[in-house]
């Protein structure tokens, strides 16, 4: 039977994508460093293997039986040619229907951003590809800045008056999924996704203190401050933080929206998922 090979399937975007394609009929390979958190996700319901990017012995194992791949690059892998082995894996495996990478909004323009090189990595193997290039995730106001929203009444993000049209990982998992399950139809292109509205982070303070009752700053903070913060205070490890400090000058830009799903994935939305009122409670 042929499966779906889908990595960082514990995370953010791999949970969704693995449950729709599950949803889609479609038999899947989940796949990651901590095998015991996936079998308490999915149980029966999919294959679980171990997988390390940065160890070419357990590519093979995970490949069998898959013909479509879902590739997610893990954070502590900040160079692009950490992922060069298993994408020349796939193209020795030689029965690979469609790889989707997720990638970034407006990447193909800029070079600087790991996902740049891996896609060309992935084109330059001569895979069918579809890279999935979405706008900056909704869960990570919930995430990595709710400690600040929570604790001190601020959102600390170093971006000015971008502009960014947040999307639920829900969504993306979701397009991802229907576009690996229907290969034949989506391969060699790239579709970039955002949420339906554009807002600078006042705006995100504004409905955060309009839906949880407090009032929320946003602080507007110099990037160098922000990254001395993230690493010295909040002791976020220093790589992440640099890689992170690009994406988010590079990624959180004005852009025109588009409407892709229903009006569940609206920026009013942010404030109003179970999972960020749990983390932003305060009272």
């Amino acid at each position: 039977m042929s499966r779906i090979l889908i990595t960082g399937a514990s995370g953010n975007v791999g949970k969704y994508v693995a449950a729709y394609a599950l949803k889609n009929g479609q038999g899947i390979t989940v796949a990651g460093t901590h095998t015991e958190t996936l079998t308490e996700m999915f149980g029966n319901t999919a294959k679980i293997v171990y997988l390390d990017f940065t160890d070419p012995a357990t590519f093979k194992p995970a490949l069998e039986n898959a013909d479509r791949v879902f590739i997610i690059r893990p954070p502590h892998l900040g160079k692009p040619e950490n992922l060069k082995p298993f994408v020349e894996a796939l193209k020795e495996h030689g029965s690979i229907r469609l790889v989707s990478f997720l990638s970034l909004l407006g990447v193909e323009k800029n070079p600087v951003p790991p996902h740049h090189r891996i896609e060309k990595y992935i084109e330059q193997a001569g895979l069918p590809y579809c890279h999935i290039r979405p706008s900056f995730f909704m869960q990570n106001i919930s995430g990595v800045h709710a400690f600040e929203i929570k604790h001190f009444n601020r959102v600390v993000v170093p971006v000015k008056n971008a502009l960014t049209s947040f999307i639920d990982t829900e969504d993306i998992g979701e397009i991802t999924a229907k576009v690996l399950s229907e290969p034949e139809l989506h391969q060699n292109r790239a579709y970039s996704i955002t949420g339906p509205d554009a807002i600078d982070y006042w705006r995100v303070a504004k409905i955060l203190s309009e839906e949880l009752g407090i009032e929320i700053i946003y602080t507007n903070p110099a990037p160098a401050f922000t990254k001395k913060y993230w690493t010295h205070v909040r002791g976020m490890d220093k790589k992440y933080c640099t890689v992170m400090s690009i994406l988010r000058q590079f990624n959180l830009m004005e852009f025109h929206c588009q409407r892709i799903k229903s009006q569940k994935i609206s920026c009013q939305k942010i404030a109003y998922t179970d999972q960020i009122l749990d983390c932003f409670h305060c009272l």
